[in-house]
């Protein structure tokens, strides 16, 4: 009778483990000390080898040559529980098996010797399941079993084993088990069983899985039934229901075209193949999380779950992105799965969503909107009247007109502190209603030197040196291509005062274009008190 792989290649002993190094070496290390508790709590997701483990450690405890980590796996008693059929190891199924009366008479057959071996183990799986009043039937005899007995609590959800119950007992948490390590351990059951592969469809399979060795065998073994000896990863990825990088990669194209009408047809498409949407958006969703992380980690990194080429294109398709349109993306598409959980009509929110994450993509930053509404309009011109032409290396370059630019080949290379350029600079910016940018101008260090003007600004005014505002100023007022360098420090000289009174901060906020709108609006408005907020 054929028997499955997950079963054919159940790991019999310690040294076939994967991914449980930790619990491994703890138990190898209490039997080599013949320091055995009495209670243990197995703890973990599904398939990562709890119940697995408790058969190891039970043919440990019973081998012939035992207590021993490294059971011979001969004798009777190894064999025996290897088969399932030993009569001193007990295995309970807490699911069907969770009532008082259970433990009742488990607490009975704890009470009578082993029939032949050295330990009487019961090893309980899903745990979690037994009442409240069987766990309190059992508590004693947990509390201070007999000296051959060993209890082994398997669960996936520990926390609802009672603290009565767990302090009682050494707790083990079984970890997910590495991508590598699932898609090597399948490897090497692909050759023992000439099973033709590839790392794509290996790939596949232990993304299947999504850490469970069961789930990713399991999946191996559907992958043969379906494909034969030659696995296909097309055929496979057809067969479990998963998305291609191909098709979740139209997603990232419509959001770099910002084509809406692409992103309809994907669901129609979808819909037409008879694909389910609910799961479509939460390989999209995964999809997204792995971009994320290749935009912040690169590629070859171990937490994506993907093959080395897999994780190149990914990382590919993440540069042309932003980590916050990312972020954005990844959270509009949790959303959008949580909805389609109890949705009447999954293909209309699908295509919100869809539409929704187009639209998302079209958001600026907080400080682009701010800066664009500080500096919309076209700016008056200037009451004060720039200065003449410079006669010597400490004055302040000219003003060209657009209509004779200043020639490319006589740079300026005047450096000094040009105090009317700051002059310059402030008023511009002021009549532009960037106030704060204007008053971390002022209290700046401004020199130029061949075509770039030098910012030294102290500290406490960095966040006010928005670069891109600067430069749109500064190339206004030259009227040619400049650059321009913002350096964080103290300056030199002492930033001379500038001749406009800076006493009167009351008038300067009155006369602000966003205060102005805003008593346009609202006309019964009353400013009744102005606060300078660097004092």
């Amino acid at each position: 009778m054929y028997q499955v792989i997950a079963r054919k290649y159940r790991p019999q002993a310690f040294a076939e483990l994967i991914g449980q190094e930790h619990v491994r070496t703890t138990l190898e290390n209490a039997i080599a000390q013949q320091r055995i508790a009495h209670g243990y709590i197995f703890s973990g997701q599904r398939g990562t080898g709890k119940t697995t483990v408790a058969r190891i450690l039970a043919r440990c405890l019973n081998c012939i040559d035992g207590p021993t980590a490294t059971p011979c796996g001969v004798c009777a008693s190894c064999l025996e529980i290897a088969g399932g059929n030993s009569p001193d190891v007990i295995e309970i199924d807490a699911a069907s098996n969770r009532g008082i009366n259970e433990m009742r008479e488990l607490r009975e057959n704890v009470r009578y010797r082993p029939a032949r071996d050295r330990y009487k183990v019961f090893i309980v799986d899903e745990a979690h399941q037994i009442t409240n009043e069987a766990f309190n039937a059992m508590l004693k005899t947990l509390e201070e079993p007999p000296e051959w007995a060993v209890f082994i609590l398997c669960t996936t959800e520990v926390h609802k084993i009672p603290t009565t119950i767990a302090s009682r007992c050494q707790q083990f948490s079984f970890r997910s088990v590495d991508f590598g390590e699932v898609v090597k351990r399948m490897e090497e059951i692909c050759v023992k069983e000439g099973i033709e592969t590839s790392p794509e469809v290996l790939s596949v399979l232990a993304q299947a899985g999504e850490g469970s060795v069961r789930d990713s065998l399991s999946a191996l073994d559907q992958a043969i039934a379906c494909c034969g000896t030659t696995l296909d990863a097309v055929e496979v990825r057809g067969m479990l229901g998963l998305f291609s990088l191909d098709s979740l990669g139209e997603v990232s194209d419509a959001l770099k075209s910002e084509d809406s009408r692409k992103m309809l047809d994907l669901v129609m498409e979808l819909e037409r193949n008879g694909r389910s949407l609910q799961h479509f958006c939460r390989e999209l969703a995964r999809y997204f999380r792995n971009l994320l992380v290749a935009k912040v980690a690169g590629a070859n990194t171990r937490l994506i779950a993907a093959s080395a080429h897999e994780q190149e294109r990914l990382a590919e398709v993440a540069s042309g992105f932003s980590e916050e349109d990312l972020t954005r993306y990844l959270q509009l598409t949790l959303d959008l799965f949580k909805d389609l959980q109890s949705s009447l009509q999954p293909r209309l929110h699908l295509e919100i969503g869809l539409l929704r994450l187009v639209q998302a993509g079209r958001l600026v930053t907080i400080e682009e909107a701010l800066s664009d509404l500080g500096g919309s309009g076209s700016p008056p011109t200037p009451t004060r009247k720039p200065p003449a032409p410079p006669t010597t290396r400490s004055a302040a370059p000219p003003t060209p007109s657009p209509q004779s630019p200043t020639p490319a080949s006589a740079p300026v290379t005047a450096s000094a502190p040009s105090g009317p350029w700051r002059d310059r600079l402030h008023t511009a910016l002021m009549e532009a209603g960037m106030q704060f940018t204007a008053d971390a101008v002022e209290h700046s260090q401004v020199t130029e030197s061949n075509g770039e003007l030098q910012f030294v600004t102290p500290e406490e005014f960095s966040l006010a040196m928005n670069e891109k505002d600067i430069l749109k100023v500064v190339q206004k007022i030259a009227g040619r291509p400049m650059r321009i360098k913002i350096a964080l420090g103290k300056p030199e000289t002492a930033a001379a005062p500038l001749a406009k009174p800076r006493d009167d901060v009351s008038e300067r906020a009155l006369a602000h274009p966003e205060v102005r709108r805003f008593q346009e609006l609202f006309p019964d408005a009353q400013v009744r008190a102005v606060r300078n907020l660097k004092e």
